[in-house]
Protein backbone atom coordinates (compact mmCIF):
# COMPACT_ATOMS: atom_id res chain seq x y z
CA UNK A 1 0.00 0.00 0.00
CA UNK A 2 2.80 2.39 0.96
CA UNK A 3 4.57 1.60 -2.34
CA UNK A 4 1.34 2.25 -4.29
CA UNK A 5 0.83 5.61 -2.49
CA UNK A 6 4.41 6.75 -3.10
CA UNK A 7 4.05 5.75 -6.78
CA UNK A 8 0.80 7.78 -7.06
CA UNK A 9 2.47 10.80 -5.41
CA UNK A 10 5.46 10.51 -7.76
CA UNK A 11 3.16 10.32 -10.82
CA UNK A 12 1.10 13.28 -9.59
CA UNK A 13 4.27 15.34 -8.96
CA UNK A 14 5.56 14.46 -12.43
CA UNK A 15 2.22 15.45 -14.03
CA UNK A 16 2.07 18.80 -12.14
CA UNK A 17 5.73 19.51 -12.96
CA UNK A 18 4.96 18.89 -16.64
CA UNK A 19 1.95 21.20 -16.48
CA UNK A 20 4.00 23.94 -14.82
CA UNK A 21 6.70 23.66 -17.48
CA UNK A 22 4.12 23.64 -20.26
CA UNK A 23 2.63 26.88 -18.88
CA UNK A 24 5.94 28.74 -19.01
CA UNK A 25 6.64 29.91 -22.58
CA UNK A 26 10.28 30.19 -23.65
CA UNK A 27 11.73 33.67 -23.05
CA UNK A 28 11.69 36.03 -26.07
CA UNK A 29 14.79 35.76 -28.22
CA UNK A 30 17.19 38.69 -27.75
CA UNK A 31 20.86 38.10 -28.48
CA UNK A 32 23.37 36.55 -30.84
CA UNK A 33 22.25 33.59 -32.94
CA UNK A 34 24.38 30.45 -32.48
CA UNK A 35 27.98 31.34 -33.33
CA UNK A 36 26.61 34.70 -34.45
CA UNK A 37 29.96 36.40 -33.81
CA UNK A 38 31.88 33.68 -35.73
CA UNK A 39 34.35 33.28 -32.86
CA UNK A 40 33.85 29.50 -33.05
CA UNK A 41 36.29 28.71 -35.87
CA UNK A 42 36.25 25.98 -38.52
CA UNK A 43 38.73 23.14 -37.91
CA UNK A 44 42.15 23.93 -39.41
CA UNK A 45 41.77 20.87 -41.66
CA UNK A 46 38.67 22.54 -43.18
CA UNK A 47 40.51 25.75 -44.11
CA UNK A 48 42.53 26.37 -47.27
CA UNK A 49 44.27 29.58 -46.07
CA UNK A 50 41.09 31.61 -45.39
CA UNK A 51 38.64 29.67 -47.61
CA UNK A 52 36.28 27.33 -45.73
CA UNK A 53 36.12 23.84 -47.27
CA UNK A 54 32.89 21.87 -46.77
CA UNK A 55 29.23 22.83 -46.49
CA UNK A 56 29.03 22.26 -42.71
CA UNK A 57 32.55 23.30 -41.72
CA UNK A 58 31.59 26.67 -40.21
CA UNK A 59 30.15 25.72 -36.78
CA UNK A 60 26.32 26.20 -36.56
CA UNK A 61 26.13 27.46 -40.16
CA UNK A 62 25.59 25.94 -43.59
CA UNK A 63 27.72 27.52 -46.33
CA UNK A 64 27.52 27.58 -50.12
CA UNK A 65 30.14 28.87 -52.52
CA UNK A 66 33.34 30.73 -51.65
CA UNK A 67 33.10 31.75 -48.00
CA UNK A 68 36.22 33.01 -46.21
CA UNK A 69 36.91 32.97 -42.49
CA UNK A 70 38.90 36.14 -41.85
CA UNK A 71 40.60 37.88 -38.94
CA UNK A 72 40.74 41.64 -38.40
CA UNK A 73 43.82 43.65 -39.32
CA UNK A 74 46.20 43.81 -42.31
CA UNK A 75 45.44 41.34 -45.12
CA UNK A 76 47.45 40.00 -48.08
CA UNK A 77 47.40 42.42 -51.02
CA UNK A 78 47.50 45.55 -48.86
CA UNK A 79 43.94 45.29 -47.52
CA UNK A 80 43.00 46.17 -43.96
CA UNK A 81 39.83 44.64 -42.55
CA UNK A 82 38.15 46.34 -39.61
CA UNK A 83 36.18 43.85 -37.49
CA UNK A 84 34.90 46.01 -34.66
CA UNK A 85 32.74 43.47 -32.82
CA UNK A 86 35.30 40.70 -32.35
CA UNK A 87 38.35 39.02 -33.83
CA UNK A 88 36.71 37.10 -36.69
CA UNK A 89 34.20 37.50 -39.50
CA UNK A 90 33.09 35.77 -42.70
CA UNK A 91 33.38 37.19 -46.18
CA UNK A 92 30.92 36.09 -48.86
CA UNK A 93 32.54 35.69 -52.29
CA UNK A 94 30.77 35.63 -55.66
CA UNK A 95 27.29 34.07 -55.29
CA UNK A 96 28.24 32.71 -51.85
CA UNK A 97 25.88 32.37 -48.87
CA UNK A 98 25.64 31.29 -45.24
CA UNK A 99 22.42 30.12 -43.59
CA UNK A 100 21.11 28.94 -40.24
CA UNK A 101 17.78 27.49 -39.08
CA UNK A 102 16.31 29.45 -36.16
CA UNK A 103 13.61 28.24 -33.76
CA UNK A 104 10.90 30.90 -33.49
CA UNK A 105 7.23 31.37 -32.50
CA UNK A 106 4.70 31.45 -35.37
CA UNK A 107 2.93 34.81 -35.47
CA UNK A 108 5.69 36.71 -33.66
CA UNK A 109 7.72 39.48 -35.31
CA UNK A 110 11.51 39.15 -35.27
CA UNK A 111 14.26 41.64 -36.10
CA UNK A 112 17.73 40.63 -37.23
CA UNK A 113 20.66 42.90 -36.34
CA UNK A 114 23.88 42.31 -38.27
CA UNK A 115 27.20 44.00 -38.92
CA UNK A 116 27.82 44.20 -42.69
CA UNK A 117 30.49 46.09 -44.62
CA UNK A 118 31.61 46.08 -48.23
CA UNK A 119 35.26 45.13 -48.77
CA UNK A 120 36.09 45.97 -52.40
CA UNK A 121 33.67 47.40 -54.95
CA UNK A 122 31.27 50.30 -54.63
CA UNK A 123 28.23 48.29 -55.69
CA UNK A 124 28.25 45.35 -53.30
CA UNK A 125 24.84 44.02 -52.28
CA UNK A 126 23.81 41.70 -49.45
CA UNK A 127 20.60 39.71 -49.93
CA UNK A 128 18.99 38.65 -46.64
CA UNK A 129 16.14 36.18 -46.91
CA UNK A 130 13.68 34.12 -44.89
CA UNK A 131 10.98 31.95 -46.52
CA UNK A 132 8.59 34.22 -48.42
CA UNK A 133 10.64 37.39 -48.02
CA UNK A 134 14.00 38.73 -49.15
CA UNK A 135 15.68 42.14 -49.01
CA UNK A 136 18.57 43.44 -51.09
CA UNK A 137 20.76 45.78 -49.05
CA UNK A 138 23.05 48.00 -51.14
CA UNK A 139 26.30 48.46 -49.22
CA UNK A 140 27.88 51.20 -51.35
CA UNK A 141 27.25 54.02 -48.84
CA UNK A 142 29.45 53.72 -45.76
CA UNK A 143 27.85 55.45 -42.79
CA UNK A 144 30.71 54.53 -40.42
CA UNK A 145 34.25 54.86 -41.70
CA UNK A 146 35.54 52.27 -39.18
CA UNK A 147 33.67 49.32 -40.69
CA UNK A 148 31.03 49.51 -37.99
CA UNK A 149 27.90 49.67 -40.13
CA UNK A 150 25.06 47.66 -38.61
CA UNK A 151 21.69 46.96 -40.23
CA UNK A 152 18.35 45.56 -39.12
CA UNK A 153 15.54 43.83 -41.00
CA UNK A 154 12.33 42.30 -39.63
CA UNK A 155 9.79 39.65 -40.59
CA UNK A 156 6.80 37.80 -39.16
CA UNK A 157 7.36 34.11 -38.44
CA UNK A 158 4.92 31.73 -40.15
CA UNK A 159 6.42 28.48 -38.80
CA UNK A 160 8.42 27.20 -35.81
CA UNK A 161 11.65 26.88 -37.79
CA UNK A 162 12.90 29.60 -40.12
CA UNK A 163 15.95 29.37 -42.37
CA UNK A 164 17.78 32.72 -42.50
CA UNK A 165 20.18 33.17 -45.43
CA UNK A 166 22.79 35.87 -46.09
CA UNK A 167 23.76 35.80 -49.77
CA UNK A 168 26.11 37.80 -52.00
CA UNK A 169 24.34 37.91 -55.39
CA UNK A 170 27.20 39.86 -57.01
CA UNK A 171 29.97 38.69 -59.31
CA UNK A 172 33.25 40.60 -58.98
CA UNK A 173 36.50 40.15 -60.93
CA UNK A 174 38.23 39.24 -57.68
CA UNK A 175 36.28 36.22 -56.36
CA UNK A 176 37.35 36.94 -52.78
CA UNK A 177 35.60 40.34 -52.79
CA UNK A 178 32.20 40.57 -51.20
CA UNK A 179 30.33 41.68 -48.07
CA UNK A 180 31.86 41.07 -44.66
CA UNK A 181 29.58 39.82 -41.86
CA UNK A 182 30.96 40.12 -38.33
CA UNK A 183 27.99 39.69 -35.96
CA UNK A 184 24.39 38.47 -36.29
CA UNK A 185 21.72 38.74 -33.58
CA UNK A 186 17.95 38.26 -33.36
CA UNK A 187 15.25 39.86 -31.21
CA UNK A 188 11.56 39.09 -30.81
CA UNK A 189 9.65 42.39 -31.00
CA UNK A 190 6.77 42.71 -28.52
CA UNK A 191 3.32 43.83 -29.74
CA UNK A 192 2.94 47.60 -29.47
CA UNK A 193 0.85 48.94 -26.60
CA UNK A 194 -1.05 52.20 -26.85
CA UNK A 195 0.33 55.01 -24.72
CA UNK A 196 -2.27 56.93 -22.74
CA UNK A 197 -2.38 60.54 -23.91
CA UNK A 198 -0.38 59.91 -27.09
CA UNK A 199 -1.77 58.94 -30.49
CA UNK A 200 1.72 58.02 -31.73
CA UNK A 201 2.80 54.40 -31.37
CA UNK A 202 6.38 53.80 -30.17
CA UNK A 203 6.89 57.57 -30.08
CA UNK A 204 9.97 57.23 -27.89
CA UNK A 205 11.47 54.50 -30.14
CA UNK A 206 11.78 52.24 -27.09
CA UNK A 207 10.76 49.13 -29.09
CA UNK A 208 13.42 48.31 -31.67
CA UNK A 209 16.07 45.80 -32.76
CA UNK A 210 18.79 44.15 -30.65
CA UNK A 211 21.72 46.47 -29.87
CA UNK A 212 25.20 44.90 -29.60
CA UNK A 213 26.52 45.54 -26.10
CA UNK A 214 30.27 45.71 -26.70
CA UNK A 215 30.27 47.97 -29.76
CA UNK A 216 27.70 50.13 -31.52
CA UNK A 217 27.74 52.83 -34.16
CA UNK A 218 23.94 52.66 -34.20
CA UNK A 219 21.70 50.41 -36.32
CA UNK A 220 20.66 51.44 -39.82
CA UNK A 221 16.95 50.84 -40.48
CA UNK A 222 16.68 50.58 -44.28
CA UNK A 223 13.98 52.26 -46.31
CA UNK A 224 10.70 50.33 -46.21
CA UNK A 225 10.05 48.32 -49.33
CA UNK A 226 6.66 46.92 -50.27
CA UNK A 227 4.99 44.73 -47.61
CA UNK A 228 8.03 44.60 -45.35
CA UNK A 229 7.66 44.67 -41.57
CA UNK A 230 9.67 47.39 -39.84
CA UNK A 231 12.29 46.57 -37.19
CA UNK A 232 11.10 49.86 -35.68
CA UNK A 233 7.43 49.02 -34.95
CA UNK A 234 4.93 51.74 -35.74
CA UNK A 235 7.26 53.67 -38.05
CA UNK A 236 7.89 53.79 -41.80
CA UNK A 237 11.27 54.76 -43.26
CA UNK A 238 9.86 56.18 -46.44
CA UNK A 239 12.92 57.43 -48.28
CA UNK A 240 15.91 56.26 -50.29
CA UNK A 241 18.35 56.11 -47.39
CA UNK A 242 18.09 54.61 -43.89
CA UNK A 243 17.66 56.23 -40.51
CA UNK A 244 19.85 55.16 -37.59
CA UNK A 245 18.56 53.61 -34.34
CA UNK A 246 20.77 54.74 -31.45
CA UNK A 247 20.91 53.60 -27.82
CA UNK A 248 21.63 55.31 -24.51
CA UNK A 249 24.74 53.26 -23.73
CA UNK A 250 26.69 54.44 -26.79
CA UNK A 251 25.09 57.84 -27.58
CA UNK A 252 23.30 60.79 -26.04
CA UNK A 253 19.58 59.99 -26.09
CA UNK A 254 17.15 62.75 -24.93
CA UNK A 255 14.82 60.38 -23.03
CA UNK A 256 14.48 56.65 -22.37
CA UNK A 257 16.66 53.95 -23.90
CA UNK A 258 16.67 54.82 -27.61
CA UNK A 259 16.17 57.49 -30.28
CA UNK A 260 16.60 58.00 -34.04
CA UNK A 261 19.53 59.77 -35.73
CA UNK A 262 18.65 61.17 -39.16
CA UNK A 263 21.88 60.45 -40.98
CA UNK A 264 21.12 61.16 -44.64
CA UNK A 265 19.56 64.62 -44.81
CA UNK A 266 16.40 64.86 -46.92
CA UNK A 267 17.05 61.33 -48.15
CA UNK A 268 16.12 59.75 -44.81
CA UNK A 269 12.56 60.51 -43.74
CA UNK A 270 10.59 58.72 -41.05
CA UNK A 271 6.80 58.73 -40.83
CA UNK A 272 3.77 57.30 -39.06
CA UNK A 273 0.07 57.30 -39.94
CA UNK A 274 -2.11 58.00 -36.90
CA UNK A 275 -5.89 57.96 -36.37
CA UNK A 276 -7.46 61.42 -36.13
CA UNK A 277 -10.92 63.03 -36.22
CA UNK A 278 -11.49 65.33 -39.23
CA UNK A 279 -11.50 69.09 -38.39
CA UNK A 280 -10.26 68.46 -34.83
CA UNK A 281 -7.09 70.28 -33.70
CA UNK A 282 -4.02 68.41 -32.42
CA UNK A 283 -0.60 69.23 -31.00
CA UNK A 284 2.50 67.44 -32.32
CA UNK A 285 5.50 67.73 -29.98
CA UNK A 286 8.95 66.19 -30.41
CA UNK A 287 12.50 66.44 -29.13
CA UNK A 288 15.55 67.08 -31.31
CA UNK A 289 19.23 67.13 -30.40
CA UNK A 290 22.61 65.63 -31.16
CA UNK A 291 23.95 62.19 -30.31
CA UNK A 292 27.17 63.33 -28.57
CA UNK A 293 29.14 61.84 -31.47
CA UNK A 294 31.04 64.89 -32.75
CA UNK A 295 28.28 65.75 -35.21
CA UNK A 296 28.27 69.54 -35.14
CA UNK A 297 26.83 72.56 -36.91
CA UNK A 298 23.45 74.09 -37.70
CA UNK A 299 20.84 71.35 -37.86
CA UNK A 300 17.21 71.53 -38.92
CA UNK A 301 14.45 68.96 -38.51
CA UNK A 302 11.33 69.55 -40.60
CA UNK A 303 8.04 68.06 -39.41
CA UNK A 304 4.81 67.73 -41.38
CA UNK A 305 1.26 66.94 -40.23
CA UNK A 306 -1.89 67.40 -42.36
CA UNK A 307 -1.40 70.80 -44.09
CA UNK A 308 0.99 72.20 -41.50
CA UNK A 309 4.78 72.17 -41.29
CA UNK A 310 7.41 73.38 -38.84
CA UNK A 311 11.17 73.86 -39.18
CA UNK A 312 12.93 73.16 -35.88
CA UNK A 313 16.53 74.49 -35.80
CA UNK A 314 19.19 73.12 -33.48
CA UNK A 315 22.81 74.27 -33.20
CA UNK A 316 24.97 71.29 -32.26
CA UNK A 317 28.33 71.39 -30.51
CA UNK A 318 28.53 67.61 -30.98
CA UNK A 319 28.56 67.07 -27.22
CA UNK A 320 24.97 65.96 -26.56
CA UNK A 321 21.94 68.13 -25.86
CA UNK A 322 18.33 68.55 -26.89
CA UNK A 323 15.36 70.90 -27.22
CA UNK A 324 11.65 70.42 -27.83
CA UNK A 325 9.55 71.69 -30.73
CA UNK A 326 5.84 71.65 -31.49
CA UNK A 327 3.31 72.02 -34.28
CA UNK A 328 -0.44 72.61 -34.05
CA UNK A 329 -2.48 71.14 -36.89
CA UNK A 330 -6.07 70.51 -37.90
CA UNK A 331 -6.86 66.99 -39.12
CA UNK A 332 -8.33 66.82 -42.61
CA UNK A 333 -9.21 63.11 -42.54
CA UNK A 334 -9.48 60.12 -40.19
CA UNK A 335 -5.83 59.24 -40.94
CA UNK A 336 -2.99 61.76 -40.61
CA UNK A 337 0.58 61.13 -41.71
CA UNK A 338 3.27 62.74 -39.55
CA UNK A 339 6.68 62.95 -41.23
CA UNK A 340 10.15 64.07 -40.14
CA UNK A 341 13.36 64.63 -42.06
CA UNK A 342 16.67 66.44 -41.67
CA UNK A 343 17.01 69.49 -43.92
CA UNK A 344 20.82 69.32 -44.19
CA UNK A 345 23.63 66.77 -44.61
CA UNK A 346 26.22 66.39 -41.84
CA UNK A 347 29.54 64.67 -41.26
CA UNK A 348 31.51 64.11 -38.08
CA UNK A 349 33.86 66.93 -37.14
CA UNK A 350 37.16 65.01 -37.55
CA UNK A 351 35.91 62.22 -39.81
CA UNK A 352 34.34 63.35 -43.07
CA UNK A 353 33.64 59.74 -44.08
CA UNK A 354 31.19 59.32 -41.20
CA UNK A 355 27.64 60.53 -41.94
CA UNK A 356 25.58 61.82 -39.05
CA UNK A 357 22.67 64.12 -38.26
CA UNK A 358 20.11 65.38 -35.76
CA UNK A 359 18.46 63.11 -33.21
CA UNK A 360 14.67 62.70 -32.99
CA UNK A 361 12.93 61.41 -29.86
CA UNK A 362 9.77 61.52 -27.76
CA UNK A 363 7.21 62.15 -30.54
CA UNK A 364 3.71 62.88 -29.20
CA UNK A 365 0.35 63.83 -30.68
CA UNK A 366 -2.64 64.76 -28.53
CA UNK A 367 -5.94 66.60 -29.08
CA UNK A 368 -6.08 70.30 -28.29
CA UNK A 369 -8.70 73.08 -28.48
Amino acid sequence: MALFLSLCIALLFSFCHGLANAAIPPPPLDGLVENGDFEEAPAKSNLNKTVIIGKHSLPKWEINGLVEYVSGGPQPGGFFLAIPRGAHAVRLGNEASISQILTVKPGSVYALTFGATRTCAQDEVLKVSVPGQSSDLPLQTLYSSDGGDTYSLAWKATSKAVKVTFHNPGVQEDPSCGPLLDAIAIKELPPLKRTIGNLVKNGGFEVGPHVFKNFSTGILIPAKQQDLISPLPGWIVESLKPVKYIDKKHFFVPSGFAAIEMVAGRESAIAQVIRTIPNKFYNLTFTIGDAKNACHGSMMVEAFAAKETVKAPYVSQGKGGSKTASLRFQAISDRTRITFYSAYYHNKMHDYGHMCGPVLDDVRVFPTH
